[in-house]
């Protein structure tokens, strides 16, 4: 996150990532709210520019070109991101339900996550029709028919379902895409063939005649075959069935018509259309709650209904802002006023462009470029974070002015202490009862230790690791800090951890916000491994942070175990998880990594420990090492020196996370890489190769590096594959002990 806010007071919850909310995102940034604090729940950590998707489509973007990477608007902006699916609201209990994870609090709620496809009205479409929305789905499908139209030589026919200006960019963009690619394989272009289906007697019923006729010679001069006054009823076998009775074979069928609202919403209580979207005042207000808002197309003004266009999500953008920040403020709402004529430049693919406003209409080259000169500079504005942010000064904002304060009472803004700068317990033992609620196995425990010093634990000891925080989620830091913790140790059983935490101050329900979700994520880890949890101290402190005390027989693994040190020449190393976990965090919090690096790197992290060692004692490994805060190479040298013996690692055989080489090289060097790099014995070469500083990098819940028989090695690392850990493999071999000063070997293979 960059800057440090004031403690929170208010929450701002946005649902979805979509025009308006970038919006959103970059106006607090460079105009925050003291005491306010912004959440984004998304789906997608990219967000897709759909101004741009056409373009992307037809290959004249990268993917990167045409995306917002929201995580890393978010932290620009100071504001949490939260990765996600949303499933539902409790207006009653101002929650917000997450697929994966605990509710989340909000005092104000903005939604913003488009239109989904209405497969109500279309039956058989589910499993056979490619929906353009969500974008993501349709991405990951249009990759895919690449793929097929390169490897395959025969005929194709593809349907598009929706002639508006969606449909027939789209139809057109992926028509000179898919030629290019035929061409380029040396495959007859015209054996794919394009049929555009629009319910009414025109295309591009919602702009001008001179339009129409533009795109309708475009498309025939490309041979795409136009079906008019064909709404679709059916879908089946691969056949679209029209309303007149006519059928129609395809082998793809793109969807590009009217969608409605999230099957959530109708579950919320909020006014909806006749189509599901939220109706909103001019304000942007939800009509049935004051503490909702909505925009872009899963918005309904009630005064002006509008076409579903990204030119009207961004022009949202600002008034949505405003209208937060008034709310919190107590002051009049602004109206957000739609452009009564829009300019509408829509590509024909081939980077020409047709311009469309009102009655008037031009077409060509210049138009394209001027398009493209537009979408960049919209793009720019939400991924180049060199524009500096503005400072995040303290503050008390006016309370939050809601419908009902007995129901709802008002937030203090002070956080009570108990003796010794401690969270006030009454404070803890809320957010414990609500963790314990969250925990679905009824013989899991939690219990909260008295708080006196007889009976916690008032310090962690020498081997108990406390973790601040490293990213700004508090459920998924709990987890991942738990999944750290218990990679300490091998045993078969963990009976009892206890929790020392460390929160940063703010308002009572903040406070009690914050522990109930660490301890909720700690306990999703904890639960399923047997384990049950105490909590200890709970204190206040400049930054949140969680040590796990584990007790009993984990703290060292009994004989026979997978964790004794007992390596032999001969043996395999296999590593369970990959490298660079850390370096992809310390890159994030200067915003130099993209955000779907590091959500791979920290589900890689969420990766639990015992299916790993129980398939490692099974192929009897002889011993086994966390990969930790030495990297790769502290963890090896432990192990040689408990056993006596020698090792090589294999640089290019190590599994490297996407985009820690890169990541490495900006970093600087860990504190103990000279003191490592001191034990390793290799060519000069060896460290010009982008895994070598890797070898050295910290790591959060990484992998297990284990030496296993060569005659189970192979076995061992198929199991482990097929148990989840993708990217397990063989790093190197144990050698007879040579060099005391000097045990590892570093080798890059040939």
């Amino acid at each position: 996150m960059i800057g440090k806010s004031s403690p929170p007071l208010r929450d701002i919850v946005l649902i979805g990532g979509g025009h308006s909310h970038v919006g959103v995102l970059r106006a607090f940034a460079l105009r925050p709210l003291p005491g306010v604090r912004l959440t984004v729940i998304c789906t997608d950590t990219d967000t897709p520019y759909s101004g741009m998707l056409p373009g992307y489509v037809a290959g004249h973007y990268r993917f990167d070109e045409v995306h917002i990477d929201l995580r890393r608007l978010a932290a620009w902006a100071g504001a949490r991101y939260f990765h996600d699916e949303v499933t539902g609201i409790d207006r009653e209990a101002r929650r917000v339900g997450c697929r994966q994870r605990p509710g989340v609090a909000y005092d104000l709620l903005s939604i913003n996550i488009g239109s989904t496809p209405d497969w109500r009205a279309l039956r058989g479409a589910v499993d056979q029709v490619l929906p353009v929305k969500p974008i993501r789905h349709f991405n990951e499908r249009w990759l895919a028919l690449l793929d097929r139209v390169r490897g395959q030589s025969g005929a194709m026919t593809i349907a598009v379902v929706g002639a508006g200006a969606g449909g027939v960019e789209l139809t057109l963009a992926m028509q000179y895409r898919l030629r290019k690619e035929r061409l380029a394989f040396g495959r007859d272009p015209d054996a794919v063939t394009f049929h555009l289906f629009s319910a009414d007697a025109e295309i591009l019923v919602t702009h001008n005649a001179a339009v129409r006729r533009a795109f309708e010679q475009v498309l025939r001069r490309r041979g795409v075959v136009i079906h008019r006054q064909a709404p679709v009823d059916r879908v089946a076998g691969g056949r679209l069935y029209t309303r007149a009775g006519e059928v129609f074979a395809a082998d793809e069928i793109v969807w590009v018509t009217q969608a409605g609202g999230a099957a959530w919403l109708r579950d919320s209580g909020l006014a909806l259309d006749e189509r599901g979207f939220i109706r909103v005042h001019a304000s942007l207000q939800s009509e049935s709650d004051p503490l909702i808002f909505a925009a872009g197309d899963c918005a309904s003004l009630i005064d002006r209904p509008l076409e579903k266009a990204g030119v009207f999500a961004v022009r949202m953008g600002p008034p949505l802002a405003e209208n937060l920040r008034r709310t919190i403020r107590r002051q009049p709402l602004v109206d957000y006023r739609p452009q009564r004529r829009w300019l509408a430049l829509i590509s024909t693919g081939d980077r020409h462009a047709v311009a469309s406003r009102g009655a008037w209409c031009a077409r060509g080259r210049l138009l394209w470029r001027w398009k493209d000169w537009i979408d960049r500079r919209f793009i720019d504005k939400y991924t180049r974070f060199d524009e500096p942010v503005a400072p995040r000064r303290a503050g008390k904002p006016p309370p939050l002015s809601l419908p009902d304060e007995e129901r709802r009472p008002r937030l203090t803004a002070r956080t009570r202490r108990g003796d010794d700068g401690e969270v006030d317990p009454s404070i803890v033992s809320r957010a414990l009862a609500r963790a314990r609620s969250t925990v679905a196995d009824p013989l899991s425990s939690l219990s909260l230790l008295a708080q006196d010093p007889a009976a916690r634990v008032s310090s962690p000891g020498p081997e108990v690791d406390t973790v601040r925080a490293f990213i700004d989620d508090p459920w998924l830091f709990g987890r991942i800090a738990a999944n750290h913790a218990l990679g300490a140790t091998l045993a078969v059983e963990v009976p009892v951890a206890t929790a020392l935490l460390t929160v940063e101050p703010g308002a009572d329900r903040q406070v009690e916000e914050t522990i109930f979700q660490i301890l909720a994520g700690v306990m999703s880890v904890l639960a399923p491994a047997g384990c049950a949890l105490r909590v200890g101290a709970v204190g206040e402190g400049a930054e949140l942070a969680l040590a796990l005390a584990l007790d009993g027989p984990a703290n060292r693994s009994p004989p026979g175990e997978v964790g004794l040190p007992g390596m032999r020449a001969g043996e395999v190393l296999l590593l369970s998880k990959p490298l660079g976990g850390g370096a992809l965090l310390t890159a994030h919090r200067r915003l130099h990594a993209p955000g779907r690096w590091l959500d791979a790197a920290l589900a890689t992290m969420q990766q639990a420990y015992p299916a790993a060692a129980r398939c490692l004692r099974a192929h009897d490994a002889t011993a086994c090492r966390v990969v930790g805060d030495g990297g790769v190479v502290g963890a090896l040298l432990t192990m040689c020196q408990a056993s006596g013996v020698d090792a090589e690692l294999t640089l290019n055989r190590l599994p490297l996370l996407a985009g820690a080489a890169a990541s490495a090289v900006e970093s600087r060097p860990a504190p103990a890489t000279a003191r490592l790099a001191a034990f390793l014995r290799h060519r000069e070469t060896v460290t010009a190769h982008a895994a070598y500083p890797l070898l050295f990098g910290p790591e959060i819940a990484g992998g297990l590096l284990a030496s296993v028989p060569r005659a189970n090695a192979e076995a061992c690392l198929a199991e482990l594959q097929a148990l989840g850990y993708a990217q397990a493999a063989s790093v190197g071999r144990c050698l007879p002990p040579g060099d005391p000063a000097r045990p590892i070997s570093v080798t890059i293979e040939e």
